[in-house]
């Protein structure tokens, strides 16, 4: 059963995530902020992250940089969920290593259609 890291610093759009992942057969944890997302990316070695942008300390545009430059998580698909829905945005969250940009609010099906097809290359 594949692992889903949620990072955001919204305990409601956590919970959202969550549900529609766990009912779609994930496993899930979650992380507040970046630096928590780099440390449980680490420790967890999750087969997706979802990574909300606008969180304080480290925001998600860093942390994703972050993981993608360290040789111990570069591999991990990261997708940004954000309610940030400019074109720009979303090319600088590729730009920074994500495989897929999400505007917020998102649906059951979307989420798990992305993360399907992120996890599975």
């Amino acid at each position: 059963m594949a692992l889903v890291l949620i990072v955001d610093d919204s305990p409601t759009d956590v919970h959202v995530m969550q549900k529609a992942l766990e009912e779609g057969g994930y496993r899930t944890a979650s992380a507040a902020d970046g630096s928590e997302a780099i440390r449980k990316a680490r420790e967890l070695h999750p087969d997706l992250i979802l990574m909300d942008i606008v969180m304080p300390g480290l925001n998600g545009f860093q942390a994703t940089r972050e993981l993608a430059a360290n040789p111990e998580t570069r591999s991990i698909p990261v997708i940004m969920v954000s309610s940030k829905s400019q074109e720009s945005d979303r090319v600088w969250g590729l730009r920074q290593g994500a495989v897929d940009y999400l505007v917020k609010p998102v649906t059951s099906d979307q989420l798990l259609r992305k993360a399907q097809a992120a996890i599975s290359g």
